[in-house]
């Protein structure tokens, strides 16, 4: 069966390097930065509200200042989606070098920045991500959060192989690859940050690279 040809930022591939992306970022900052998710706000509110109850209110700070970058991220790719309406090729090129150059300024930072401002930079440029690249070969697609995906690869894997269908069996393959790769980043990040420490930011950067 020949599949449909996608634009390449909504080929199968490229959401993996985006969910590879996401993975990096936050086992990066879970690891390197305080405990804090670059891109997982749910986590953080999770932490938040732990933290709130054992009142340990500099942690909650430390927390609420990541999801409010996150929102200051997305309002500024909102307004870069206004301006760019017209050329949504331009605009995907814009918002993965504007991810790729946060990346290297943390790499070059962050060993004299304070942990906060290195959490900010990122979760601004998670929120770039997944403002941006929420479609994958014409379905809607999330590169940050995996618990969704978990639950459409279970039922196409249901509907699929229960009932036959071709189509949710491929589907299930594909959002496999997704979780696959998330999983890998933040694997990556692990191998990585104990020997590179702040550098290991590097190593999402250059899994943003083939996605040029």
């Amino acid at each position: 069966m020949r599949r449909h040809v996608y634009p390449a930022y909504q080929q199968l591939y490229f959401g993996a390097f985006l969910a590879a992306i996401a993975g990096g970022l936050d086992a990066y900052t879970y690891l390197q930065h305080g405990g804090v998710f670059a891109g997982l706000q749910t986590g953080n509110l999770i932490l938040l509200g732990v933290s709130l109850s054992k009142g340990q209110f500099v942690k909650v700070g430390y927390y609420l200042i990541a999801i409010i970058a996150f929102g200051l991220g997305t309002i500024f790719i909102r307004h870069m989606q206004h301006f760019f309406k017209q050329n949504y090729l331009k605009r995907a090129y814009f918002v993965l070098g504007y991810e790729f150059v946060l990346m290297v300024l943390v790499a070059m930072i962050s060993q004299r920045a304070p942990d906060v401002i290195t959490v900010m930079l990122l979760a601004i440029t998670a929120a770039a991500q997944l403002q941006e690249f929420r479609k994958l070969q014409d379905g809607p697609f999330t590169s940050l959060m995996m618990t969704g995906n978990i639950r459409t690869t279970a039922e196409n894997l249901y509907t699929g192989y229960v009932h036959h269908d071709v189509t949710a069996q491929q589907k299930a393959t594909d959002t496999g690859i997704v979780i696959g790769s998330f999983a890998a980043g933040a694997f990556l990040s692990g191998i990585f940050v104990p020997w590179l420490k702040d550098a290991a930011i590097l190593v999402p950067a250059v899994l943003a690279s083939p996605t040029f």
